[in-house]
C-alpha cells in the first residue's frame, strides 16, 4: 500500500512538472544516441524516441499559454515524416522536409515556453525547469534547420573527419549545442554562406536568451518576497 502510494505521489510530482520531464528525456536522448548508431536499427529506434519527445513537447505547450491547436498542427506532419525517413532513409526530400517541420515544431515550443516563463512575475518550480527545456528545445531546432541545410546546400559543414561527407544527426546537434553556449565553434565547421548565416542566428538566440530569459527569472527568483 505504501509502494503504490509512493508512486502516486512520484506521478503526481512529474505531472506537475512537465518542463523538467521534457529536459530530461532530452538529455536522456544524448547518452542512449551512441548506443544505437546509424544503422537502420539504430535509426528506427532513435525515430521512435524522437516522438516520445515529441509528445512530451505537445503535452508541455498544452499546460502553457501557447495554442494547443498550433503545437498539434505543426506536430502531426512531424511524425509523418519521422516514420517516413525510418521507412526510406537517405531520401533528401523527406531529410529536408522533416528538418523543416522539426524546426518549426521545436521553435514554436521554444516560443510557448517562453510565454509560459513570462506570464506573470512569480516563478514557480517547473519554470526554472523550464529554462532548461527551452535551451535545449532551441538547440534541437537549429540541429534540425541544419540537416534541412545540408541537403539544399551540400558541403555546407566540414570537420576533422570525414571533411566531405554528409554530418549526421549528432554531429549537427554538436555543433548546435557548442553554438548555443557560446563556448565557441566545435571541429564541425559551416563553410558555406548559407550555413555561417544560420549559424550566426543562433549565437545572436543564445546571447538574447541568456540576456533576457534566464536574466529575467533569476532576478524574479532573487526578489525579496513580501
Amino acid at each position: 500500500m505504501s509502494t503504490a502510494t509512493d508512486l502516486g505521489q512520484h506521478v503526481r510530482t512529474l505531472r506537475r512538472h512537465p518542463c523538467a520531464v521534457l529536459l530530461a528525456v532530452q538529455l536522456l536522448g544524448l547518452l542512449v544516441y551512441p548506443y544505437l548508431g546509424d544503422q537502420p536499427v539504430g535509426r528506427a529506434v532513435f525515430g521512435l524516441f524522437g516522438l516520445l519527445v515529441l509528445v512530451l513537447a505537445v503535452r508541455t505547450v498544452r499546460l502553457t499559454p501557447g495554442l494547443t491547436w498550433v503545437a498539434v498542427l505543426l506536430g502531426i506532419p512531424v511524425a509523418v515524416l519521422t516514420v517516413l525517413e525510418g521507412v526510406s532513409p537517405g531520401n533528401d526530400v523527406v531529410t529536408a522536409a522533416s528538418g523543416l517541420a522539426h524546426a518549426g515544431f521545436y521553435a514554436y515550443t521554444a516560443w510557448a515556453l517562453i510565454r509560459y516563463m513570462f506570464h506573470d512575475d512569480i516563478v514557480s518550480t517547473d519554470e526554472l525547469w523550464a529554462t532548461g527545456a527551452t535551451f535545449t528545445v532551441v538547440a534541437w531546432a537549429f540541429a534540425y534547420l541544419y540537416v534541412a541545410v545540408q541537403v539544399f546546400w551540400p558541403g555546407s559543414f566540414i570537420a576533422a573527419v570525414d571533411s566531405e561527407a554528409q554530418r549526421t544527426w549528432m554531429d549537427l546537434l554538436f555543433l548546435s549545442v557548442t553554438t548555443l553556449t557560446s563556448t565557441g565553434l566545435s571541429d564541425i565547421v559551416p563553410v558555406t554562406p548559407h550555413a555561417r548565416s544560420f549559424v550566426m542566428l543562433e549565437q545572436i538566440a543564445g546571447m538574447l536568451y541568456l540576456a533576457m530569459v534566464v536574466a529575467r527569472v533569476t532576478a524574479l527568483t532573487l526578489r525579496p518576497r513580501r
